[in-house]
C-alpha cells in the first residue's frame, strides 16, 4: 500500500520537495528499509552530509526515537561541483535523489499503526545565492505486526 501523510507529498520551500513516501509494514523485532525521495529545482543544489567547508550547512535526515529505531540513514553519492563563490569543488545534491534509512521495531512495540517522525535539515542554494536553512518534518506511517 502506498500513502503519504497529507502535506508531505510536495512539501518544502520551492527550491526542494519530498516525494511520496510508502507506509511501512514491519514485524516486532523485525526491520524495514524507508526510501525518502527528495527533488531540487532545476538550478539549485544542497550541500551534502558531509561538506569539506565548515560554513557549508549540510543536508541532514534525523529521526525522533518511536515505534521504530533508525538504524542508519544512508545518503546517496555527492557530485563535486565548480561554484564561482568557493575557490575549491564543492560537494552537493541536486535534481532528484533519494534517502534510504533502516529501521529496527523493537520486540515489544505495540502492534497496529503508528507514525515515525524526523527531521530534514537543508539549505538550498543556487550560483549566485543560499535561501536560509530549513527544517522540513518528514513522517513515515508504519503498521507493526
Amino acid at each position: 500500500m502506498v500513502s503519504c501523510q497529507p502535506g508531505l507529498l510536495g512539501q518544502g520551500s520551492g527550491a526542494l520537495t519530498i516525494g511520496q513516501i510508502d507506509s511501512a509494514t514491519a514485524k516486532r523485532g523485525g526491520s524495514f528499509i524507508e526510501k525518502i525521495p527528495l527533488h531540487l529545482k532545476t538550478g539549485f543544489h544542497c550541500n551534502s552530509n558531509t561538506p569539506a567547508d565548515e560554513y557549508l550547512i549540510p543536508l541532514k535526515l534525523t529521526w525522533t526515537p518511536g515505534p521504530a529505531q533508525a538504524d542508519a540513514v544512508v545518503y546517496p553519492k555527492p557530485q563535486l561541483e565548480n561554484y564561482a563563490f568557493s575557490p575549491k569543488p564543492v560537494s552537493v545534491y541536486s535534481g532528484t535523489f533519494v534517502l534510504e534509512t533502516k529501521f529496527k521495531v523493537p520486540a515489544d512495540a505495540k502492534p497496529g499503526m503508528a507514525m515515525i517522525n524526523g527531521k530534514l535539515r537543508y539549505q538550498a542554494c543556487n550560483e549566485r545565492e543560499c535561501l536560509p536553512p530549513k527544517t522540513l518534518d518528514v513522517q513515515i506511517p508504519i503498521d507493526i505486526e
